[in-house]
Formats: C-alpha cells, structure tokens, sequence
C-alpha cells in the first residue's frame, strides 16, 4: 500500500494514464503492461521522451532515472491504483454486467442520469482487469455518479472487477449464451455474473432486479440480496412499462406511482426495451423528474453499431456487428422477422467463445434463419460454412467472399441486419450495403 499511495500522489496531479506509446500525452503516467507478443517496459524510454511525467515498470532493466517508478507488477499496480482512488470517492457507482445489452444499457443510463448529474461512464468497451481500472481512474473530482461497466468470460472475474470498482449499485442485464467455453456452460454464466449480487450483498448494496427475468429473479433470491429495486411489466415494482412500437424505432409507456408517461426513442429492436426500463428505474431512483428521464432516453442516439440502424445510398441496415452470440443473434432475428419491409436480408457471421457447444449453437441459429423466410440469407464464417450442404442460404467462408458477391449482387431497396461476433469484422460489408 505505501508504494500505491506514492504512485497516488503522483496521479493527482497526472490525472491522465497511457499504457500505448501510440497515445502519450503530455504529463500522463505510462503504465508499461505486459502482453502476449509484448513488454511495454522496453517502450518506457520512449514514452518519458515523449512527454510521459512517470513511468512504472517493473523490469529494473529499464530504471533509467527518477522518472520510473519500479513495482513487483505493473498490472496489479495499476489495479491497485484504481481501487485506491475508488475508496477516495464518495460517490454511487453503478456497477453493470451481463451476457446481452451491457454497453447499450450503460449508455442509456448514462443519457438519461446526465440529465440532472455530473455524470462518468465506461468508454466504448474498458471493462475487463485493464478496462475497469482505467475507467475508474478516469472518474473526476466533479463526478456525482459513475457507470462502470464490467464484462466476463470466465468465473471469478466479476467478483474481481467488483473488488476494484466498489460498486454501491447494481445491474445484471440478462443472462444469454455467451462466453460458454470460458464459463462452462449456460450454469457458469449464471454463477459468474451472479458474483456481482454476490458482492452487493456483502456490501450492503442496492440491485435493480428485472422482475420479468426468471434467471435474474432467481439469482437475486440466492444471493440474499437485502435491498432491491424491482422493474418489469407489471407487479409490485417502481417502474413498470409496455412497449408501444418496434418499427423501426422503440416508443413505450411507462409508469411510476399510478402516473404514466411516453416516449419515443432512437433505439431500434424490442430486445431493447428491458435496457430502457432499467435506465428509467435507475434515473427515477436517483430523482430525476419523468421529464428529465424522458428526455434522456429520446436524446441518446446509438453510435457503437449496437442496434444502429444506418440508412445508405440504397438500403436501411441494422448495425448490430459489434459482437454477438446465440442469444443477442436469436433476439435480432426475431426482431428483423417482426419488422415491415418489403424485402429483408439477413447477413450473419460466425459467434465466438462457444467451445464445445460451438456447432450446435450454430446450427440452431442457421435453422431459425431459414425458418424466417427473409429474402436473402447469407452466413459466413467457419461454423457457418459447415452447415452448407443442410441449410437453403449463401454460404461464405470469410467476409471477404461474401464482399465479392454483395459487390456483383447489389442489395437495394431492403431492411438489412448486419451482425456477428467482433472477430468477424462485418463493418467491412457496410460500404457495399
């Protein structure tokens, strides 16, 4: 700990953390991690040259002056750090995790608390053993709420992350087929994210609870949680709600204390609807006015290709690539199939962390596409191009095939949903869509 108060000083007045050469700026504290294919240590030279005010390292090879500050672990002082400054912060921290949803969750909560606070949230995706710390050390003095997302791909992790994060509040949005391999399967999802209950009990800690969620509900009873703030679409809850409409975009009732109100949001795909109560739960908790929570909500607009629906030169496309997995794909087929257009296209790539249930899981997904009955079907990716020879769509190997066809077939005049796991990188199809 007196090492960790040390680099403290120092980061109170070097408020900004760089760990890429590529983005030092002036003043900032280096931390030289370590990777599979790398050791930031060998760049710590560079990174005071360019203008790094510290940088710790712990290979005492590179202790070229008093500007290095060499610990047992880079990593775990980085970690370390964080935990310190949370500690230091009299502040809610809504900690949020789940297999579907997390980000666009967060952001909508986010929209929607900045309407009255001085608010943080989790940049783009940060929210692994890296991602975590630096977002909460990106939390500033004027800070009044942050939202801290936190992501899992195996047991322990969250328990972990939520060690560092503090939270006084919590969020599971959903429970899904994600990261089987890493977790062990569907009841390994279930136990690792439940870890965030878990610690929210031992903390005295608040959780929102999606009444409508089985899962969900029958993970808060075996954590014994204390202290719940139920929502859903109906029953003994703080918010409730009903969605209006679907196409293209959500609008929905809710109501609080016999009073309803309306709004129209930005957000395409009903999956979404569950994400936008939690976000009106949690901003009518922390006092917003109805006004206030609805004009967040119908300010967000999606820009992280979740649920983003792009309109091109010829089409209306779903961008919904950022990642996926049998879940959040089935959810989005069910949406595509229930949305009006004359002509639908579905365009899939392979899910990833799927381990032993990889083929199955697929194959499932291929089925209800088919099943669907969209226009054109096309599937690519490995797992996908196995199913070739049982399914009736186009099958692809990688997206770059896929990209020749769709440049020789031109899609026009159709409602097209574009998603698969990150690796896949579908956003490289969008210029021919």
């Amino acid at each position: 700990m007196p090492q960790t108060k040390l680099i403290y000083q120092h980061y109170l007045t070097h408020r900004t953390i760089c760990t890429d050469t590529r983005n030092i700026s002036e003043g900032c504290l280096f931390f030289a991690l370590k990777g599979e294919n790398f050791d930031a240590n060998t760049f710590a030279e560079k990174a005071l040259n360019q203008g790094a005010a510290f940088a710790v390292i712990d290979n005492p090879e590179y202790l070229i002056n008093d500007q290095c500050i060499l610990v047992d672990d880079v990593l775990s002082a980085l970690q370390n750090l964080a935990r310190y400054h949370r500690k230091q912060l009299n502040i809610p921290v809504i900690g949020l995790t789940g297999s579907n949803g997390k980000t666009t969750t967060k952001e909508l909560v986010n929209a929607v608390l900045a309407e009255k606070y001085q608010t943080f949230a989790t940049i783009g995706n940060l929210n692994n053993h890296i991602g975590v710390p630096l977002s909460v050390l990106s939390i500033k003095d004027e800070t009044e709420i942050a939202v801290i997302e936190m992501g899992a791909n195996h047991q322990k992790e969250i328990a972990f992350l939520c060690d560092i994060a503090l939270p006084t509040h919590g969020l599971i949005t959903n429970i899904g087929m994600a990261h089987l391999d890493g977790f062990g399967g569907f009841e390994g999802v279930k136990k690792g994210k439940a870890e965030l209950f878990d610690y929210l009990r031992q903390a005295d800690g608040i959780a929102f609870i999606n009444v409508d969620n089985a899962f969900i509900v029958e993970m808060s009873e075996a954590a014994g949680l204390d202290k719940m703030i139920c929502y859903g679409a109906g029953g003994d809850v703080l918010i409730s709600g009903k969605l209006l409409q679907s196409d293209p975009v959500l609008s929905l009732r809710w109501t609080k204390e016999s009073a309803s109100y309306e709004v129209k949001t930005q957000l395409t795909g009903a999956y979404n609807f569950e994400n936008i109560l939690a976000a009106i739960s949690i901003g009518s908790f922390f006092g917003l006015t109805p006004e206030q929570v609805n004009n967040g909500l119908a300010n967000y607009s999606p820009k992280n290709n979740r649920s983003q629906l792009t309109k091109t030169e010829h089409n209306t496309v779903i961008c919904d690539f950022y990642n996926a997995n049998p879940s959040s794909m089935s959810a989005a087929l069910n949406n595509l199939a229930a949305m009006e257009a004359a002509n639908k296209v579905a365009i899939i790539g392979d899910m990833f962390e799927l381990g032993q249930e990889a083929a199955e899981q697929h194959e499932k997904i291929a089925t209800q596409a088919e099943q669907a009955g969209f226009k054109t079907l096309i599937l690519i990716g490995k797992y996908f191009y196995a199913l070739k020879e049982s399914h009736n769509a186009l099958f692809f190997s990688t997206p770059k095939e896929a990209m020749y066809w769709l440049e020789n077939n031109v899609v026009k005049d159709s409602l097209v949903l574009l998603k698969g796991s990150r690796g896949m990188a579908l956003e490289q199809l969008l210029p021919a869509l």
